[in-house]
């Protein structure tokens, strides 16, 4: 498993909210949706994002802007204009006064990517709901604000895409939700193999002789009974030298990382209703039920149980 599919393996959302502005003149609104992730996706005109703690950033067409770990930010048309209406959570648009404004749930037709007015902005705004197994390490690896630029990356909203995703037809919020992710890996991918990227630590583990041997053996198959002695054995290295390289390359000692992995893959399988508890704990290592869901609970803060039944009230 290379390191991108690492990072973003499990992270998806539920009840994406995406919103349309095909805007002219001076306009600004302000999000506090507080969403661990939002993407902002310029398709026409220029924009200024200006995040909470740093300095106003412009998008030029195709460009893309990733916002992460939830704190405020404006988008505006200009950085000196002041915000007139305030995104809140799930969503919901208010003035500065907390007065509710009405705002279109889903985007209006495809005609707005033809506006004709030169001075037009068309902005599509995603943001983003994350279960319980997203891995932390993708939120610390982002910074509040990445502009991933056109000419860096390609955002995969074309035209029929966006067709597609204004329709209100059966399945319409599984296809917005996949949308996002869809967007979401391209951008982070553009992000991280872009010239000159800084990237983590843990990121380059990957490619380490001794690290990066160790994580494809732990998730080609998590449910077996990994010991350190093992893992160092089968990597060639020894336990005092793979354990000193992991955990300064990964963040964490071998062992926590598989059980954390373990515990996101438990959280996909508590997802399919027909699947026992024991089934899952067979499938992802843990000796039986009574095993994994104290486990859980001390990763999630909830039981399994707890977690199913909102997962499925979720889906409902």
């Amino acid at each position: 498993m290379d390191p991108l599919t690492d990072l973003l393996n499990g992270v998806r959302t539920r009840g994406t909210v995406l919103h349309q502005s095909s805007v002219t003149g001076p306009w600004a609104a302000r999000f506090e949706d507080g969403s661990p992730l939002a993407l902002a996706v310029l398709v026409h005109g220029s924009v200024w994002i200006t995040p909470e703690s740093g300095a106003p950033v412009r998008l030029g067409p195709g460009d893309v802007a990733v916002l992460s770990g939830g704190a405020p930010y404006v988008i505006a048309d200009d950085p000196a204009t002041e915000p007139d209406v305030v995104i809140r959570a799930e969503g919901r648009c208010t003035t500065e006064e907390g007065e509710e404004q009405l705002i279109p749930a889903r985007l209006p037709d495809a005609g707005a990517w033809n506006a004709g007015e030169p001075d037009r902005t068309l902005l599509i705004n995603g943001l983003y709901t994350v279960d319980a197994s997203t891995p932390g390490r993708l939120l610390s690896a982002l910074p509040p604000l990445a502009v991933i630029e056109a000419s860096v990356g390609t955002c995969p909203v074309s035209h029929s895409t966006f067709e597609e995703i204004t329709r209100e037809e059966p399945g319409q919020q599984i296809l917005l939700d996949r949308t996002l992710d869809l967007m979401l890996i391209t951008a982070v991918r553009a992000w991280f193999t872009r010239p000159g990227a800084a990237v983590p630590a843990w990121y380059r583990a990957h490619s380490d002789p001794v690290v990066g041997p160790a994580l494809r053996l732990l998730h080609a198959d998590p449910a077996h009974p990994w010991t350190l002695p093992a893992l160092a054995a089968k990597t060639g290295a020894s336990r005092a030298n793979l354990a000193r390289r992991f955990n300064a390359l990964v963040g964490q000692p071998p062992m926590t990382y598989l059980r954390q992995r373990r515990l996101a893959l438990a959280a996909d399988l508590l997802r399919e209703p027909a699947t026992t508890l024991a089934v899952v704990a067979d499938r992802v290592g843990f000796a039986n039920a009574f095993a994994l869901s104290n486990a859980f609970k001390k990763e999630h803060g909830i039981s399994p149980s707890e977690y199913r039944s909102r997962e499925t009230l979720t889906e409902i």
